[in-house]
């Protein structure tokens, strides 16, 4: 979409609201390591803050571009220490994914322990927006700039409270001060403030929340080049980025040491001998950082933002 169109639509929700309805519709992680990825770095206590501005749909994915990606994940590790980390095909409906059919085998057993291990083997949701940079406390330097930002499901939910605010039977705003806005208008919409805490081992964003509605910049050029030096969002989700079935089930067998057997009866065996096996987990110790090598860093970085994302 040309920047003046852009500018024209300015204030428009139909066709965003339109499309946060197409999503919350039912239907049936990647890696940060890339330097265009940002996320706000947070203390020892896991305490963060920073101030950013969601950004519209990028021009280079055409008319019919979103201003979000939207894929599932899954992020555990095995019992022999082996990782599992890979995007999930259901994100795309009528694609089959080896892990959410394991875990469904292991749910259907009924045993509690088999759906302790669903638990931390369940794909995660993730949504890729690009932001503008307002405020870094703890990187000053990366103000001013565009980046991508990975976000979960909570994130997400205040996006679509501020585009559609709580509403009382009769259809009236239960808050009558509160007007809805589209948090990604650079006109119109309004910068997010958000505050990472962490409770009870988990990265919290209750106290996150958008600011007054104000254009991003005051200049229509900055905002255009702005505009124009965003990434695209298609390609999170290109074919590219996913395994085939195939591929993905020789990682689990690997992850998990099946080597093919039938997921539920190797677990349902464990317990008939009064022995479970191993649940996987789904967070990253200090320990874990210790031991690692060097090359697999990566793989406790991309964990650590999947379990964040829950």
């Amino acid at each position: 979409m040309s920047f003046s169109n852009l500018k024209r639509q300015s204030g428009n929700l139909d066709e965003i609201t339109q499309a946060i309805e197409k999503l919350n519709k039912p239907n049936t992680d990647f890696a940060e390591k890339d330097v265009n990825f940002w996320r706000p770095e947070v203390d020892k206590a896991g305490n963060g803050i920073a101030t950013f501005r969601f950004l519209p749909a990028p021009p280079c994915d055409g008319d019919e571009g979103l201003p979000w990606a939207k894929y599932f994940a899954h992020g555990f590790q095995g019992a022999g220490g082996k990782w599992y980390i890979e995007n999930c095909p259901t994100t795309f409906k009528g694609h089959e994914c080896p892990v959410c059919k394991h875990n469904n085998g292991l749910w259907d057993t009924g045993i509690q322990a088999n759906k302790d291990i669903v638990s931390k083997q369940k794909r995660k949701l993730n949504y890729v927006s690009n932001v503008y940079i307002v405020s870094d406390p703890k990187h000053p330097e990366n103000e001013g700039k565009v980046r991508l930002f990975r976000y979960g499901k909570k994130i997400f939910d205040k996006i679509t409270e501020a585009m559609k605010p709580p509403r009382n039977a009769d259809g009236s705003l239960v808050d009558p001060d509160v007007v809805p806005i589209n948090p990604f208008d650079l006109w119109k919409g309004a910068n997010f403030k958000m505050k990472v805490r962490k409770v009870e081992g988990y990265a919290n964003y209750d106290t996150s929340a958008f600011v007054t509605p104000a254009p991003l910049l005051k200049d229509d050029k900055e905002l255009e080049a702005v505009y124009k030096s965003e990434f695209s969002l298609a390609e999170i989700v290109a074919d590219a980025k996913f395994k085939t079935f195939e591929e993905l089930q020789k990682i689990l067998d690997r992850t998990l040491g099946l080597n093919g057997a039938a997921p539920s009866k190797t677990t349902v065996d464990h317990l008939k001998q009064g022995t479970a096996p191993a649940a996987p987990t789904s967070r990253v110790t200090k320990d874990d950082m210790d031991n690692v090598a060097p090359g697999d860093a990566d793989y406790f970085k991309k964990l650590e933002a999947l379990a964040e994302a829950e």
